[in-house]
């Protein structure tokens, strides 16, 4: 009797301490956004403190899987910047469920979501970035990329404690631009925090990571760049020539010759295009935004001259996440938070204090732990082109798997694929700086093909 009275304790003490994560997360479901059409996956939102003593704390946005969401994987969405938000561009623009009317109103259904696939964590990181915050103003100061990386792993380790039927579910980490920072930063912290705490069966099952258009190298990114201006025609043998006599990309130094050239280039020989995608049409309301801020930053290397992509859409963005109703339901900016919310920081871009010169050597230890890694480029993104990316990933050094070829999507060449040993690299044929904004059906079958560890279709007929 004694011993079914003990087993009746421990079941009630389990039940208890369920029923409390039960209740910690309802707190934290959406019932419905404002203006939201009705779906069948459940959403929950709010805060995570990665610091006590700063009073940093991080937003959050989980969409469920449509369906069997409880066996499919975690997927971890951030964007770059440094500075922008994976509330207004990876969930509202990209892999998201929902789109926003142009009055600001109203969601519509994005039939190409990634949460067809997967359980879908939007993180705004590091603190001051849209809704996310900290109650130390010096912080927005003297962020940079080791405290984004450590805050990301403190925010991962404190929601699972939230959510405990995501510990040792099959995870992985996404996201674009300066996320090619960001994500093998946070996969690297992943990998070192398991192999001192959870040598095996860890609670952050990483499985590997897949990153868009992402900032690799300085040097290889810079020269990758400017050849991809000169190469499509958007400026001139004569400024092309003088970019590279005058400017010194191996270094974080700048020079007054330099900055004239770049500046030069941007102001004059650009024109009036969208640089994140040259052969679509701009945004009226974006262009002047995006030379103020190309010539605010202007002793940045090329990858911080823009902030992020600045469609018409980013304006419903700051319209729709501004309404007091939409952040209520997203138990969001429950502190007060003295700005409005805005889809980037400026603040962050202009004071970021700590960048990797080069990302590559963080790949090598990642390729040689395992982890399935994807980069893939938009190839008519001419602010972190695919040129850039391609002479960054040359000087790995690693074995062909499989050459060069094209792969395919609802029957067209969608892109181009080579295969490492270790690393898959693949165009996205016709998209921009946000493969899924402008190619959302070829993203999906990119995604997908990921997630499967599959090569990508060779044939039409897939």
């Amino acid at each position: 009797m004694e011993g079914g009275a003990s087993r009746f304790g421990v079941l009630l003490f389990v039940l208890i301490i369920l029923l409390g994560f039960v209740e910690g997360e309802e707190e934290q479901r959406i019932t419905a956004l404002p203006g939201q059409p009705r779906v069948n996956f459940s959403q929950f939102s709010g805060y995570v403190t990665v610091s006590e003593k700063h009073g940093r704390a991080l937003f959050y946005w989980l969409t469920q899987a449509h369906s069997n969401a409880s066996i499919k994987p975690l997927l971890l969405w951030l964007n770059g910047g440094p500075g922008c938000s994976s509330v207004a561009y990876g969930a509202s623009e990209e892999i998201g469920p929902f789109r926003i009317n142009q009055t600001a109103s109203s969601l519509y259904l994005n039939k190409y979501s990634w949460n067809t696939d997967a359980n879908i964590l939007f993180l705004e990181s590091p603190a001051g970035v849209g809704y996310s915050y900290t109650n130390t103003s010096s912080d927005l100061r003297h962020t940079g990329d080791k405290r984004t990386a450590r805050d990301s792993l403190i925010f991962i380790l404190k929601w699972l404690d939230k959510f405990p039927r995501y510990k040792y579910r099959e995870f992985y980490i996404s996201g674009e631009s300066y996320a090619g920072h960001y994500v093998p930063q946070l996969a690297q912290a992943i990998l070192e925090y398991n192999k001192r705490y959870f040598r095996s069966n860890p609670i952050i099952n990483l499985k590997g990571f897949i990153v868009g258009n992402a900032v690799m190298d300085n040097y290889y990114d810079n020269i990758g760049t400017v050849t991809y201006w000169w190469t499509h025609s958007i400026i001139s043998d004569k400024t092309y020539k003088r970019i590279l006599k005058s400017c010194d990309f191996r270094t974080q130094n700048t020079s007054r010759e330099c900055d004239d050239a770049m500046d030069y280039a941007m102001s004059y020989e650009f024109g009036e295009i969208d640089p994140y995608s040259i052969y679509t049409p701009k945004c009226e309301a974006s262009s002047k935004r995006l030379r103020q801020r190309s010539l605010k930053f202007k002793n940045n290397p090329i990858h911080l001259r823009f902030s992020g992509y600045d469609p018409c859409t980013e304006r419903y963005a700051e319209i729709y996440y501004n309404r007091p109703d939409v952040q209520k339901a997203l138990h969001a900016n429950t502190t007060g938070i003295p700005y409005k919310w805005t889809a980037c920081s400026d603040d962050l871009l202009g004071n970021w204090k700590d960048s990797e010169f080069s990302m590559l050597p963080t790949y090598k230890k990642l390729i040689a732990a395992g982890l399935r890694i994807w980069v893939f480029s938009g190839d008519t993104d001419s602010v972190v082109p695919v040129t850039a990316t391609r002479f960054s990933l040359r000087h790995l050094n690693l074995k062909v798997e499989r050459e060069w070829y094209p792969w395919y999507s609802q029957g067209q060449v969608a892109g181009w694929t080579e295969v490492y040993k270790g690393l898959t690299f693949a165009t996205v044929r016709g998209a921009g700086h946000e493969v899924p904004l402008f190619q959302p059906e070829r993203a999906l079958t990119l995604f997908r093909t990921f997630l499967s560890g599959k090569y990508l279709p060779d044939s039409s007929k897939q």
